[in-house]
């Protein structure tokens, strides 16, 4: 599979302007978040694809079935992500969200049915957008 870098300029702009309002992310928010990443985890972890790849977004599980392919399932398989271990810091902004677990870094996104891991297996670069295994167009 094909690693792409994360580009998350939304990120920043959320951070500036959250910062100028003076609000805080409630810590449900957070809580909704850290369980979607963590059950995306669990389930990639297990090797239970087809159960991981329901808590993939949309364009994210796209990409997975169409690079490598044929399917989502194969395309997690083939990312090999690595353990993620537990949770160090969430940062919500708006409706985008960053997990740093020990081990990964997630970029997850809210949908009507709610939250989905956009991107995994990321790592940073300085300087440079995340380079992410798994991640949507």
């Amino acid at each position: 599979m094909r690693r792409r870098p994360a580009v998350l300029v939304l990120a920043a702009a959320a951070t500036a302007s959250a910062v100028l309002a003076g609000c805080a992310t409630p810590e449900a928010e957070r809580d909704a978040v850290d369980t979607a990443a963590l059950r995306f985890a669990r389930h990639a972890e297990s090797s239970d694809h087809a159960a991981a790849c329901r808590l993939l977004a949309p364009p994210t599980r796209q990409a997975l079935a169409q690079d490598p392919g044929p399917t989502c399932e194969a395309g997690l398989t083939d990312a090999a992500l690595p353990a993620p271990g537990g949770v160090r810091t969430t940062d919500v902004y708006g409706h985008q969200a960053r997990v740093v677990l020990e081990h990964d870094t997630y970029f997850v996104t809210w949908f009507p049915d709610g939250w989905k891991v956009r991107a995994a297996g990321c790592t940073p670069r300085p300087e440079r957008p995340y380079d992410c295994r798994v991640k949507g167009d």
